[in-house]
């Protein structure tokens, strides 16, 4: 889970460079246009809402849905495979070994990861509880404004009746993939280490939100850039 908060560091020191903090940010042409599927063309984005009007509740399929199209994606393969590879790389688990036979074990359990948390988060206990597994981007604003949304909704998010309600889905989802990951994690099966893993991963999601907020402002400057250099170009 640390190279998950590691990897989401330098995203958001791109995001910070891109948007540049403290300034005012240009209104979003349509915020009602669908945000791109993958942020930096990997990392999957499908539970992000352009807008939080006009309120449209999810049926429960469709929260599984979104859960099972980023469980699944192949950007989320991906991220498993080059977080596994950074935690072989740094023994961040002795247990498993080094070798084509510790990677296995680290690719494994790096994509259960990233599926039960899923699940938790966003299909299993948004159904249970009737809460909204997306994030609604604000669009509109000063950064710190926009950034204290994206932060906000870690912690408080809709519900299927249209009203605000504390995050429950994504505490005691984050909670129980956790506590499941003790199962395959045989090293530091401590509540302390549980207590801090379950901290990195509401940072990182918290980082995932900022990211999400402001990806349609920096894809639009990258395409700016590649626009201009392609005008440039004899």
């Amino acid at each position: 889970m640390l190279s998950h908060g590691r990897v989401l560091f330098v995203a958001l020191c791109t995001l910070g460079s891109s948007v540049g903090l403290g300034q005012q940010p240009s209104p979003t042409p349509n915020p009602a246009q669908p945000d791109d599927k993958r942020i930096f063309w990997i990392i999957p984005n499908f539970r992000t809402s352009a807008s939080l009007h006009p309120y449209k509740p999810l049926t429960p399929e469709e929260k599984f849905k979104i859960a099972t199209e980023e469980s699944f994606d192949r950007g989320t393969a991906a991220l498993a495979v080059l977080f596994a590879g950074e935690a072989q790389l740094t023994n961040a688990t002795p247990a498993f070994g080094q070798g084509v036979k510790g990677y296995a074990r680290y690719l494994g359990t790096s994509y259960a990861d990233f599926v039960i948390g899923d699940m938790m988060t966003e299909a299993i206990y948004p159904v249970l509880l009737h809460q909204d597994p997306r994030y609604f981007r604000r669009g509109t604003g000063t950064v710190w404004s926009r950034l204290g949304s994206a932060a906000g909704q870690i912690f408080w998010t809709h519900t299927d009746s249209d009203h605000t309600q504390f995050n429950f889905s994504e505490i005691i989802g984050n909670s129980t993939a956790v506590a499941i990951s003790t199962a395959y994690y045989p090293d530091n099966r401590t509540a302390t280490n549980a207590v801090s893993k379950l901290g990195v991963q509401l940072g990182v999601d918290m980082a995932a939100n900022i990211l999400k907020e402001f990806w349609p402002d920096i894809n639009r400057k990258f395409s700016r850039k590649h626009r201009a250099g392609k005008d440039d170009a004899p």
